[in-house]
């Protein structure tokens, strides 16, 4: 993945989370989420946007652009959730 190669890639990733958790103070937890989520989706929409000359040429893309980020999201996911079961009284402290 992308984080092998960035020596920058937590850094922005931690960012995005700070930025994530200062939103608490004025939403529940389930509101700042589904916001992330919906930038992250806009955003890759935007990302994969500029890979294409149209519109169409995009949608004939879709279901496997889908399917790549999907996979990736899903295997970053799986990663982060083993590493909180396995830390789990460490990171509710």
């Amino acid at each position: 993945m992308a984080q092998d190669s960035d020596d920058k890639f937590y850094d922005r990733a931690d960012a995005y989370i700070q930025l994530a958790n200062t939103q608490f103070e004025d939403a529940e937890l389930a509101e700042v989420s589904a916001s992330f989520m919906y930038a992250f989706a806009r955003y890759t929409a935007w990302l994969s946007s500029q890979e294409f000359s149209s519109g169409k040429d995009m949608q004939a893309a879709k279901a496997k652009t889908m399917a790549f980020f999907t996979k990736q999201f899903q295997a970053m996911l799986e990663e982060n959730f083993d590493d909180y079961i396995e830390n789990f009284e460490t990171y509710q402290e």
